[in-house]
């Protein structure tokens, strides 16, 4: 994951110690190292401790910013004082970055409030903050009011942070393949391509006839199709898969990953049934498994608003994220359900995972146009849900994020599958129906919806429900 770096604004006010601001600068930048992050800011010699004051030392932080605005992922306004809230606001305004902002204050001690040590950045946050609400910038805020720089909770800070930041980003000019036409049956996840293109998402098509006629052109013995084989071997067991069918799998593979390449996407969604299966003869799902689990997620069915769902989940934790079912209740327990699917899981979802036939739409086109699947128990631990649909009858992007845990509970059933315990379930599935979100929601084994919450609500101004 490449390392996400910040523009620091060292706030101060002169008739506070100056002292502070100086202490303040060295704890953040020395912070911001030892936890892996970069970091942009005036230098000691740019100005008093290399902190922002005046109308002229803004204007040096945002010059310095705007030239460093292909490396600043964020800002971090960070108060070791009072600060002076005009200069934050004016930095922020001349640079032009359209990143998000963190504003932290640091806390005073009991035994040091006197003239020569008091901060009052308890005060001075509130004062930053209204200046940059007067201006219409967003910004996001620590969960206490005051942290220090150095505690375990403001690691927590940065790296949720870090995570808003990583989806601002990544959905600036996102880009997604459409691969086939949307399952005949599945109404639900019809979508907006207008809606997503102004928010900067764009969606790339492609008929299903051209991969498989790409795929008629390759050789059985082509390098790069015995490349890929050996990809699906390395990744998979595959020792009850026909030869054949294996084969099938390298080349739709190989013809996937190199439109991918060509036309620079973030994500595919595909097709996945029932046409591949009834005039090529496989499942697509451990190719889409491969490549979810490379970080270049891979949604079932055409379903683009949940890839988008399952991309905002992997920028926030860096980790792949899957496409389930909101499947079945779990016996008589109001906060428990069933998640399934058929399955393309990333493998590092699972406890164990072999390829297996699409048990499911076996019986209608045949076991042996159906070997490809990813089958296998998700593994217990935290995770967070995430769904994402256009409204088009309101024109808006609408979302919910929350968080649960997949469980140990016994459970005998195929596909890809888990049990997940979610506080105040059916209140959750309630919000699901009458809203009329999809069946299908994405999943990042983390804990992440307050991040997710914060980037797509405060800074994309998407309609967002989240969950607790």
């Amino acid at each position: 994951m490449q390392k996400t770096t910040f523009g620091i604004i060292v706030g101060n006010r002169g008739f506070f110690p100056d002292i502070l601001a100086k202490q303040g600068r060295k704890d953040i930048l020395e912070v911001l190292k030892s936890n892996g992050f970069g970091a942009i800011a005036l230098s000691m010699q740019d100005t008093k401790y290399g902190s922002v004051e005046t109308y002229a030392d803004a204007k040096k932080c945002a010059e310095l910013f705007a030239k460093n605005s292909d490396k600043i992922d964020g800002i971090i306004v960070t108060l070791p004082n009072f600060g002076d809230e005009k200069g934050v606001a004016e930095s922020v305004k001349r640079c032009g970055l359209n990143v998000p902002i963190l504003i932290q204050a640091e806390p005073d001690s009991p035994g040091k409030m006197t003239i020569a040590d008091r901060r009052d950045s308890f005060c001075g946050k509130m004062s930053v903050c209204n200046n940059l609400r007067q201006a219409g910038i967003p910004y996001t805020l620590t969960k206490t009011h005051t942290v220090g720089v150095a505690s375990a909770e403001f690691k927590q800070e940065l790296d949720d942070f870090a995570s808003v930041c990583r989806i601002v980003k990544g959905l600036k000019n996102a880009r997604f393949g459409a691969i086939g036409a949307r399952t005949g049956a599945f109404n639900t996840v019809r979508y907006s391509e207008k809606i997503l293109e102004l928010s900067g998402i764009a969606v790339e098509t492609i008929d299903l006839s051209e991969i498989v006629g790409r795929i008629t052109r390759l050789a059985d013995n082509d390098r790069n199709v015995k490349r890929k084989l050996s990809e699906i071997q390395q990744y998979t067991s595959t020792k009850s898969i026909p030869a054949e069918s294996l084969l099938k799998m390298a080349k739709f593979g190989y013809v996937i990953d190199q439109w991918v390449k060509d036309n620079d996407l973030d994500g595919t969604a595909i097709q996945c049934w029932t046409s591949l299966e009834e005039f090529f003869g496989i499942v697509p799902c451990t190719i889409m498994s491969m490549m979810s689990e490379s970080l270049m997620p891979s949604a079932c069915e055409v379903d683009i608003t949940g890839l988008l769902g399952m991309y905002i989940l992997q920028l926030a934790s860096g980790t792949p994220s899957a496409l389930l079912d909101w499947n079945n209740n779990y016996a008589d327990d109001p906060d428990k359900c069933v998640l399934f699917h058929c399955s393309n899981l990333p493998k590092s979802f699972f406890k164990s995972a072999q390829m297996d036939y699409q048990a499911i739409i076996a019986g209608s086109v045949g076991k042996d146009n159906t070997y490809g699947t990813m089958v296998g128990r998700i593994s217990p631990g935290n995770a967070t849900f995430c769904r994402t649909s256009t409204d088009d009858a309101a024109g808006v992007i609408s979302a919910y994020v929350g968080e649960g845990k997949f469980t140990n509970d016994s459970l005998d059933t195929f596909g890809g599958y888990g049990v997940m315990k979610i506080p105040n379930l059916q209140s959750l599935l309630q919000f699901i129906c009458r809203m009329g979100f999809e069946h299908h929601v994405a999943m990042n084994m983390s804990q992440k919806a307050d991040a997710i919450a914060e980037a797509i609500g405060n800074y994309l101004g998407w309609e967002l429900y989240r969950h607790k």
